[in-house]
């Protein structure tokens, strides 16, 4: 075989390769790929939008074109058993002290998405962005525990409700938690919604009965 035919199969391989790339690219941020991609993420960002599925998945396109080619870095057993000894801390300090507990749930997911290769703890917002394109089934999960932990203190802080919003923010923020540190440790790094299962409230690590009405200790 000729210097030259190889050098045109080796050409012709290369425009293929490129060619599959760009229609795998073209499939995931149309807006067919979009949803299926963001799934819970994709219609929270349309009723943001008011509903303007043009303005949501421009925005949604946007993510991906930024935060689409980000490789997590996966954990070593050491940094996982690490940041679960914090979690488990976090949850079993709720019942006394609630604030403090999502508190310290809200920096220690930005640690662990930090630890993944996400961007800083300290750009929130460029954080959850990115989140969102990899973890996208969990990510409101942290929005969620944020807003939480930045909420200005309240006379009711103590109240029963306030303390079940922050129950709740901590359930759904353990979701990402878990996504984060298992898919470290062999997984895809996002969870398909098929393999997942619903989220039931029940974790054996809550620091609280399955009675959502206050929590107790175990």
């Amino acid at each position: 075989m000729s210097t030259g035919l190889i050098i045109a199969i080796v050409i012709v391989a290369a425009v293929v390769v490129v060619a599959a790339l760009l229609a795998a690219r073209s499939r995931s941020s149309g807006p067919h790929g979009l949803k299926q991609r963001f799934g819970p993420e994709y219609e929270r960002v349309v009723a943001q939008h008011g509903g303007d599925t043009k303005a949501a998945e421009q925005e949604l396109a946007e993510r991906v074109q930024r935060h689409g080619d980000l490789e997590e870095r996966p954990l070593d057993e050491a940094e996982r058993e690490r940041f679960a000894a914090r979690w488990t801390t976090a949850q079993e300090h709720f019942v006394e002290s609630p604030r403090e507990s999502v508190s310290e749930a809200d920096r220690l997911l930005a640690d662990v998405a930090a630890a993944r290769g996400f961007p800083a703890g300290t750009e929130y917002d460029d954080q959850v962005a990115a989140l969102s394109v990899h973890h996208a089934d969990h990510v409101d999960g942290y929005r969620r525990i944020h807003r939480a932990a930045q909420a200005p203190v309240r006379e009711d802080q103590q109240s029963q409700a306030a303390t079940e919003e922050m129950r709740t923010a901590l359930i759904e923020a353990r979701s990402l938690f878990d996504d984060l540190v298992t898919s470290s440790a062999g997984g895809t790094g996002r969870r398909h919604r098929a393999g997942v299962g619903a989220d039931t409230g029940s974790h054996p690590h809550l620091p609280w009965s399955a009675d959502r009405s206050r929590p107790k200790e175990s």
